[in-house]
Order: C-alpha cells, then sequence, then structure tokens
C-alpha cells in the first residue's frame, strides 16, 4: 500500500522534521553535480482542476530535477472534464504514473483518488487544506529563527480556510503556538481545531487581528475570496474590513517578526504593500521553498 500526502496530519513528527531537513540539503545542493535524481526513468502526473501558478511551476521543475518526467494535465482537456468518475481516473493513473499530484476542489474528490489508487497521491490543494504550502512555510520560519518550530508564535489573519486549517494541523504537529483571528462567521473548521488540540496543538481563535498580533514572532494571511468565492467578494471586503496587514498591524508584534503569504496577495486588501515589499516579509523566500520541501517529499513518498 503505497503511503499519501493528503494533509499534514499524513506525517510523523519526526518525519516532518525529516523532510524539512532533507529539503535544506536539496537546497544546498541545487545546480551541482551532487544534486540527486532518485526519481531517474519515473513519471509523475501533476493534475489540475484548479488554476495555478506556483504549485504548478514548482512541482514540475522539482520532478524535472528529481530525474523524473512532470505530466500536467488539466482537468477541462481530459475526460475527467466530461464527468469521468474519479475512482476509474485513479485505476488508469495507477497504470501509467509513479504518482500524482491533485489539486481540486472537495477533499473529498482527493480521499476518492487517494482510495481507488496503488501509487502515492500528493494534495497540491482542496478546499479543506493546502500542506505542501505548509512545509514551505514551515522551512521558512526555520530559516529566520533556527530549527526548533517549536520557538515560533504564528497569527493567522482572515479567513478560516484551507490555510488556517493547514496552520492548525501544523500547530498540533510541529508544537507552534497559533493565535488564529478571523471574522464572525469565517471561523476555521470545528472539527480540525477539535483533532488538533486533541493531539496538544496550543491554538485559540480570536476575534480581532490585535489579540493575535501581540507577541507573535510569524504573521501569515491569504486573500480574502479564494477561487471558487469570487461572487462572495463584496460580501466578504465588508467582513473582512480591519484585518488588513499594515504596518501598524506589524508595530504589534515581537521584535524580528516576519511576514508570510502563500500567493497571490491583493496588495490594500488583506496585505499593505509596504508589509508584503518591507523588510519583514519573507514571502519570495517562501514560494522559493515550495521548490525544496516538495522535491524532498516527492523523494519521500515515490523512491
Amino acid at each position: 500500500m503505497s503511503r499519501n500526502f493528503l494533509t499534514i496530519s499524513d506525517l510523523s513528527r519526526e518525519e516532518l522534521f525529516g523532510l524539512l531537513d532533507r529539503a535544506d540539503e536539496l537546497k544546498a545542493l541545487r545546480g551541482s553535480p551532487a544534486h540527486p535524481r532518485p526519481l531517474e526513468g519515473k513519471s509523475i502526473a501533476v493534475v489540475f482542476e484548479k488554476a495555478s501558478t506556483r504549485t504548478r511551476l514548482s512541482f514540475q521543475v522539482g520532478i524535472h530535477e528529481l530525474g523524473a518526467q512532470p505530466v500536467t494535465l488539466n482537468s477541462k482537456d481530459t475526460q475527467l472534464g466530461r464527468g469521468e468518475p474519479i475512482e476509474d481516473t485513479a485505476r488508469m493513473l495507477s497504470r501509467y504514473v509513479h504518482g500524482v499530484v491533485y489539486r481540486t476542489f472537495g477533499h473529498d474528490r482527493l480521499e476518492a483518488l487517494a482510495g481507488c489508487s496503488t501509487i502515492p497521491v500528493v494534495n497540491g490543494l482542496s478546499d479543506k487544506f493546502h500542506p505542501v504550502q505548509l512545509l514551505a512555510d514551515m522551512m521558512t520560519i526555520r530559516q529566520s529563527f533556527g530549527p526548533a518550530l517549536d520557538v515560533a508564535r504564528v497569527a493567522w489573519i482572515g479567513d478560516g480556510n484551507n490555510m488556517a486549517n493547514s496552520w492548525i494541523v501544523s500547530a498540533g504537529l510541529a508544537g507552534f503556538e497559533l493565535v488564529l483571528a478571523c471574522p464572525a462567521g469565517y471561523q476555521p473548521d470545528e472539527q480540525v481545531l477539535a483533532d488538533a488540540r486533541a493531539r496538544g496543538a496550543k491554538v485559540r481563535v480570536v476575534g480581532r487581528p490585535e489579540e493575535a498580533l501581540e507577541g507573535a514572532t510569524v504573521v501569515s494571511t491569504d486573500v480574502w475570496a479564494s477561487m471558487g468565492q469570487e461572487d462572495e467578494a463584496s460580501e466578504r471586503q465588508g467582513a473582512f474590513a480591519g484585518f488588513i496587514v499594515d504596518e501598524a498591524s506589524m508595530g504589534r508584534t515581537a521584535s524580528g517578526a516576519i511576514f508570510l503569504h502563500c500567493l497571490p496577495a491583493h496588495r490594500g486588501e488583506e496585505v499593505s504593500a509596504a508589509v508584503i515589499d518591507g523588510p519583514q516579509s519573507r514571502v519570495w523566500d517562501e514560494a522559493e521553498n515550495r521548490l525544496h520541501t516538495q522535491k524532498a517529499l516527492l523523494e519521500w513518498l515515490v523512491v
């Protein structure tokens, strides 16, 4: 039975830190003759039902650098787009390729694909979780504060979305403190919170950004309306008023605090230009780290 990576909780604490250590090694080796190519002769499918920039680029480049062939499929150009059952797609992919990255809407589709696959399945994003982004985020935190993630105090400002859920799961595994500031009606998944707290996660949900920002060493946010929520954009603008991360927000944080954003960003909405383009921002390191952490993940899952 192959292993899958559908959420951060699919890893043990030891596996998480092992992957982050390996990502550091692969970053240092990139471009040198010593960089390994452990997936030589293999093929990895990268299947998209949602638009993508960083996920597409980082996986395609990473798969190539590991020695494998990336095979990128957009659902609208496949039988998935014409209603082929996801279970049939899973069985077919398992006969052709050695692993699959799947970026979709409902998390149930991802679970259905994994349930009928005999090859590793990686969550490239679902409406419930975005675990590959959190691997990059945790690598970025370690670059700023050292390898012991439990020294971090993370403030999440904004929607209780798939990114918020992934931060919650990661807090339970890595041991950092997490405070989420979410408007009424936009809190994170209650079951995700309960499961993480049962594992000892130090997580609180508050209603005002100031409560989360005080003493934070890491501040993270996301767009107010994600893909598929475009018709809610106007309503969300009103609900999230006051949740922008700006210079005053960062002024409430601990000395040396950093700012993260999974991108794409809307300057002037969830974050000011002065913050995302300023000295506390680590968003470009964070975006690059998608490449290194995903290479470590694929090496671990597929070899």
